[in-house]
């Protein structure tokens, strides 16, 4: 099994910055891209970026010079980094990964609990 867990959510000022974590752990063998994804009330689950675990990126059109994503490894940890956050991001931010484990054959996707970022004066 694969346990993800989330970190780094909060409240913070228009045009503050937060960055969220994503910690892998478990019997994992390998872990190939690495999501993030946002859901605000009422609205869809939608993707926010995604990181290959050679390093390239997929950022959304919206949140593109804003919202960076990054990933360490050896600590099998996702990072986002928020910037200048606008009144349009507040939603529980989760973390995905696309990895198999020692016991299972198959790549899976394997989500964490979210993690809510709100934005407020």
């Amino acid at each position: 099994q694969v346990q993800l867990v989330e970190s780094g959510g909060g409240l913070v000022q228009p045009g503050g910055s937060l960055r969220l974590s994503c910690a892998a752990s478990g019997s994992i063998f390998r872990i190939n891209a690495m999501s993030w994804y946002r859901q605000a009330p009422g609205k869809q689950r939608e993707l926010v970026a995604s990181i290959t675990s050679l390093g390239s990126t997929t950022v959304q059109d919206s949140v593109k010079g804003r919202l960076n994503i990054f990933r360490d490894n050896a600590k099998k940890t996702v990072y986002l980094q928020m910037n200048s956050l606008k009144p349009e991001d507040p939603a529980v931010y989760y973390c995905k990964v696309w990895a198999r484990t020692i016991t299972v054959g198959n790549f899976h996707d394997y989500w964490g609990q979210g993690t809510q970022v709100t934005v407020s004066s």
